[in-house]
């Protein structure tokens, strides 16, 4: 009696992570000098569905660093104190913390730090670090609602992470960059669910 064949082991990109539908081709390289900061959550690393993953790929001054409640990230802390520094904290403003508006200040560089993490954890990092409530903050209004649909109690009104970098490259008047990755996020929402389901998406007849 023949023995059956070994199962394939179908390794992921390790780029993209992705299995059956790599988006790599659709990657793009921007050019924005504006540094981004993903403060991120520690349920959020290795997510499949954390977009913010999308923004470190592609733009060349941004970084993921991993939020503590005990041991606030020194490297970023240092950055803030930099006088050729512009640094903006994006959250939603209250009566405690009015929004302040964006002006570009010559001469420096603007550090715009995001939370990366589901809402519900995102305020807890707020209360948990004092440090925070001491940056300037920044409300985004944006006039189109969010295309992020893979997680389940998404607040209307409100972007996911790479959503939210768009958003900021607009802000910025970098409207190449903001275009470009949107584009690339598209291409990883158009894949997600073919991924999840375990096969290559079907590609529409020409």
């Amino acid at each position: 009696m023949s023995a059956e064949p070994a199962p394939q082991t179908v390794t992921p990109c390790p780029n993209c992570g992705f299995v059956h539908n790599c988006i790599c081709h659709a990657e793009v390289r921007l050019r924005s000098q504006a540094i981004f900061v993903l403060l991120t959550h520690s349920k959020e690393f290795g997510k499949d569905t954390n977009t913010g993953a999308l923004m470190a790929r592609t733009l060349p001054h941004c970084q993921r660093l991993l939020w503590s409640r005990t041991e606030p990230p020194e490297a970023l802390l240092t950055l803030i104190a930099d006088d050729t520094i512009q640094p903006w904290l994006l959250f939603p403003a209250d009566d405690a913390h009015p929004p302040a508006p964006f002006a570009r200040e010559t001469g420096k560089t603007p550090l715009f730090i995001l939370l990366d993490a589901t809402w519900q954890e995102a305020r807890k990092m707020m209360r948990k670090s004092p440090w925070l409530a001491k940056l300037p903050r920044l409300s985004l209004s944006v006039d189109r609602d969010s295309c992020y649909s893979l997680r389940r109690n998404q607040q209307t009104g409100n972007l996911c992470t790479c959503e939210t970098g768009i958003a900021l490259l607009e802000l910025l008047g970098e409207h190449s960059d903001a275009k470009a990755l949107l584009q690339y996020f598209d291409a990883f929402m158009a894949a997600f669910p073919a991924e999840k389901s375990g096969h290559p998406r079907r590609r529409p007849e020409p």
